[in-house]
This record gives structure tokens, sequence and C-alpha cells, in this order.
């Protein structure tokens, strides 16, 4: 999953990039409102964390020009602990949660995940498809019930198809949720990766659209 990060706390937003990243996802981090509302436009993320309280442009005009242009990816807001008022204009603006600061890491975790399930029509935490269990909360992956080591990036990965199954999923697509936008996006790389998940996961798990891309779980 790839997360924009809009937040201009010095302290904090490199922070919460490295613990988001050490929970297997992307991030990209916007310093200013004017910034995170242009990189927002882009179709390459799957949530938003927006700090209402930025310079040069609010958080909530910068919400309110996403859901003018119908772009509804879902947003968790941050806020002041006591500003009631802005947690209802979010709302308002549009907002699909909050959280107030200063906050648990465990609570960010658990409303994103949750957001993200929502966003895709997901009920549980664990994803499974032909006797392969991702479970987004522990971050581990079984296979017929035994655990499947792998690497931050073939997690990424993996979460990605799997939240996307039976979709052709371009190599371009694909690199968009395995890296941010400090990582050397080079597309070649996923073979390399898709090759590594196939003997970890099974060969039948992905199909390989010639010229199109990849599709997990497509039946034969």
């Amino acid at each position: 999953m790839r997360i924009l990060l809009v937040e201009d706390d010095a302290a904090l937003g490199p922070e919460l990039k490295t613990t988001l990243a050490r929970n297997g996802y992307a991030v990209d981090l916007a310093v200013n409102g004017i910034d995170g509302q242009i990189m927002g436009k882009e179709d390459i993320y799957d949530l938003v964390i927006l700090d209402l309280g930025l310079p040069d442009k609010s958080g909530l005009d910068v919400l309110r020009h996403w859901r003018a242009q119908k772009n509804n990816i879902p947003v968790l807001v941050l806020t002041a602990r006591s500003a009631w008022q802005e947690r209802v204009d979010g709302f308002d603006a549009g907002a699909d949660d909050y959280l107030p600061k200063p906050f648990h890491t465990e609570e960010l975790l658990v409303r994103m995940t949750a957001l993200l399930r929502r966003a895709n029509q997901q009920i549980s935490s664990q994803l499974e498809a032909s006797g392969l269990t991702l479970d987004e909360n522990t971050q581990s992956v079984l296979r017929e019930g035994e655990e499947v080591a792998l690497t931050g990036t073939e997690y990424r990965l993996l979460r990605y198809m799997m939240h996307n199954p039976g979709r052709v999923l371009s190599k371009l697509q694909l690199v968009e949720h395995m890296y941010d936008d400090c990582a050397e996006n080079d597309s070649n790389v996923v073979e390399a990766y898709i090759k590594m998940l196939r003997k970890k996961i099974g060969h039948d798990m992905i199909t390989t659209k010639r010229g199109q891309g990849y599709v997990f779980g497509a039946s034969r």
C-alpha cells in the first residue's frame, strides 16, 4: 500500500514516515498544503494521512479541493486534541476518519488498516486465497498453515496484489506501490520479485499477461 503523509512538523513527519515504512507501507511525505494537494491528485495512493494545521494552505482546504475534484481517496485527518470544531469541519469536508494529537502509533496503524479494508470492501484484516493467508495486523503470511518468510518489499508487493485479485496490474502500478518517491523506482526489478514470490507462495498464484502485467489468483 502506498501512503501520502501530509505533515509539516519537522520531527513528527519523518518519524511517522519511518514507522509506517517499518510496517510495510511505501510513504511519500509532503510538508505543506500546496505540495500535498498536488501530490494527492496522483492516482497512486491508497490512503492519505492529512494534518489540518498546515502552512501556506490549510488541510481543510486541501481536502475540500480533492473532494471537489471527485477524488475519493480515503483520508485520515490529524487534529489537535482540543480542536473539536476542526474535527467536525474535517468530516464536513469529506474526511473518512480523524485522530487527535498526540496519538499512539498502534492506534494510527489500526485506523489505517480499517480505512483500507473499508475502501476495498474487506471485512477482516486477513486476506485469503487458495491456501494463502496474509494478516495485515501481524504482517505475516501463511501458506497451508506454514509461515512464509518474505522481505519487506516482497510483502508490500504481495499485499497489493492480494488487494486486487483478478486484476491485470502493470509493472508501473506494482512498482508505485512497492516504493516511495525516494527509492529507485526501476520497474525491471518487478520481474525479479515476482519470480521470488512465486518460489515462496506457488508458481500458480501469479499469472503473467504478456505485454500487460501480472494477475494474482487468476484461474487457469
